[in-house]
């Protein structure tokens, strides 16, 4: 097995081999498209870099807006909220969350704690200092308590689910 940076051919491979054959599959796929890598490593290294709608650069406002109510419906859970951005991966969408999003959103004063952890408030300690921004701890750790209202108050959550919009991966769950 090769490990580490992929190589212009390696790249060139997987790039024919999906273009061919399409998504999906990722366990058989490298010895089908003739390549020394593992299934995961495939699919993140198309996922993450080779596919031809990956978006690369600075997020659009619409694109904030989204991050930040879906952040407000489901925490962390960054693949599901990629899944409602074309073009963006998981990682660009938890990068961008960690060094811009959440600051944003903790000075419009909505404390951005996942709603999954609004009932466990009552096990932190409500003693400490007040969170500065570069304070290190978690916002867990420095919730208050004020309920899940509290926190949703200035969000329009005017959101549909639907299946994701990437025409090519639908095609292929529903193959």
């Amino acid at each position: 097995m090769n490990k580490g940076v992929w190589s212009k051919q390696e790249d060139q491979k997987l790039i024919d081999y999906v273009r061919t054959h399409g998504e999906g599959c990722w366990r058989s796929l490298p010895q089908a498209a003739g390549l020394l890598r593992c299934g995961k490593s495939c699919r993140l290294r198309w996922i993450n870099y080779l596919r031809p709608d990956l978006k690369r650069g600075n997020f659009s406002e619409d694109e904030e807006d989204l991050i930040i109510k879906l952040h407000a419906l489901l925490g962390n859970r960054w693949s599901l909220i990629a899944g409602r951005l074309p073009g963006r991966t998981d990682n660009q969408v938890k990068n961008h969350w960690n060094s811009h999003l959440r600051l944003k959103v903790l000075r419009m004063g909505i404390n951005p704690l996942p709603p999954l952890h609004h009932h466990h408030h009552h096990h932190f300690n409500n003693a400490r200092p007040p969170h500065t921004e570069d304070d290190q701890t978690s916002d867990e750790a420095n919730y208050s308590g004020n309920g899940p209202h509290e926190v949703m108050h200035d969000l329009n959550l005017d959101l549909t689910i639907s299946p994701p919009q990437n025409a090519l991966s639908t095609r292929l769950l529903f193959r």
